[in-house]
Order: structure tokens, then sequence, then C-alpha cells
């Protein structure tokens, strides 16, 4: 059965193609919900005008559709709250 867990380690290794890091480190993921092979995953863009949001999004279902015993993949984008980085992920880009 597939876990929580291996969807974010999934998660860890998809860049964001423009600033080129992880879409979890980037804190772009809101919430990650996993049963009976469902995965449901809430998550955000950098903008909502992200030149590159469908492209990422379909990354994100591809790539956690991969995973053993993943039957369906739901990936709600939303911008609320709008995507803001942490004090930490600022640090980390040099803003």
């Amino acid at each position: 059965m597939a876990t929580r867990e291996e969807v974010i380690e999934v998660l860890k290794k998809i860049n964001d193609p423009e600033i080129m890091i992880d879409v979890w480190t980037l804190e772009l993921i809101y919430d990650v919900k996993v049963k009976d092979g469902k995965v449901r995953i809430k998550m955000t863009f950098t903008t909502p005008m992200c030149p590159y949001g469908p492209q990422l999004l379909e990354e994100v279902k591809a790539k956690i559709s991969e995973i053993k015993d993943v039957k369906e993949v739901d990936v709600e984008v939303t911008f609320d709250p709008l995507w803001e980085p942490s004090q930490e992920l600022r640090a980390t880009l040099g803003v």
C-alpha cells in the first residue's frame, strides 16, 4: 500500500522548473492524503500566473502515479493562501 511518506519522497524529487528547487522544499505542497490507493495533493504555485504551472502539475501527477499501488492521483491547485516563502526558505534562496 502506498504511504504518505512515499508520496513526499517523490515530491522531494520534483523541481520547480524556474527555481530548480523541489516542490516540497519550496513549501508548494499544502497537504498530502493517501487512502486506499488514492492520493490527494493540495498545492500551489509560486505565483498564480506561473508559466510552468501546467507543466509542474502534470509532472506531479505522472511521478506520483508511478508509485506502487497508487490507483488515482488528484491534485488540487489553490492560491488560498498565496505562496510566500518562509524566512528559512528566503535565506536559502538568498532573498
